[in-house]
């Protein structure tokens, strides 16, 4: 309750969940597909708060509908990459030897592309859809949560505890299962609060680029690409969209910086 910064992230991104997750249905002024072609691009109203796009379709509709889309695939990407990252890091620290050389190798290969160039690729190989993009973005992220997991573990099991179990016979799943993996979960949660933020940014540049959802599915980052044309005359097509990315990363970094002042006991 000490940390303002966790307790504003938290809250923000409680207020965010609540519209996208909860109330969209109830707080989204129209269907967000609905067209109403001869009242395209019209400004912000009362009927229409966030105004509407070119195919007369409600902006704050496809805004709380896109961000169920683009939290979900950025949940699912972390999930996925945080469980292969920690579990390949993990074994790499506990077991050492050609095991851990050959995790660290594959990981240094795949860091030496840059991540969203790869992110790139991956999804115009696969084809543009949302399970594509969530593979993408697993296949590339997983890579810093092992680097992360191996090197945390690798101060742990010097720890005395350690070498207490390892006398009394605990073989090395046991080790790796309930001694390391349980207290190294501080830094990955950390880790993890702002890899969802990088997800976010991630899945709207693929959407923007058309690599992501596909139409007539609301995407922040198809609906920001959508509205750049009309950048002069209905700004608020991109004012609106850049508005919400924005208050979520930051949502996710203050949360990040919060559970990391709390978890670090060298910044309490």
């Amino acid at each position: 309750m000490r940390s303002r910064l966790l307790l504003l992230g938290t809250a923000l991104l409680l207020a965010l969940l609540a519209w996208l997750a909860l109330l969209a249905p109830l707080l989204a002024p129209a269907p967000p597909t609905q067209q109403v072609l001869q009242e395209g691009l019209q400004g912000p109203s009362l009927a229409h708060p966030f105004g509407q796009d070119r195919l007369g379709r409600d902006v704050l509709s496809r805004i709380l509908f896109g961000g169920r889309v683009s939290l979900t695939v950025a949940v699912l990407a972390v999930g996925i990459s945080l469980t292969v990252g920690v579990l390949i890091g993990a074994a790499a620290g506990a077991c050492g030897g050609w095991v851990d050389e050959g995790a660290m190798r594959a990981v240094d290969i795949l860091q030496a592309f840059p991540g969203i160039l790869l992110a790139i690729a991956l999804a115009a190989i696969l084809g543009p859809s949302l399970t594509n993009v969530i593979l993408a973005l697993s296949a590339i992220g997983w890579v810093g949560y092992a680097r992360l997991a191996r090197g945390q573990v690798l101060v742990v099991r010097e720890a005395e505890f350690v070498a207490a179990a390892t006398a009394l016979g605990a073989g090395p799943g046991r080790l790796l299962f309930r001694h390391l993996l349980p207290n190294i979960l501080g830094p990955i949660t950390v880790e993890a609060t702002f890899g969802l933020a990088g997800a976010v940014v991630a899945e709207a540049s693929l959407s923007f680029l058309g690599l992501g959802a596909q139409p007539p599915t609301p995407s922040w980052g198809a609906m920001l690409n959508e509205g750049r044309q009309y950048l002069l005359v209905a700004p608020h097509l991109t004012l609106f969209h850049g508005l919400w990315v924005t208050a979520t990363v930051l949502a996710f970094d203050l949360l990040g910086d919060g559970l990391s002042a709390i978890l670090d006991p060298r910044r309490r």
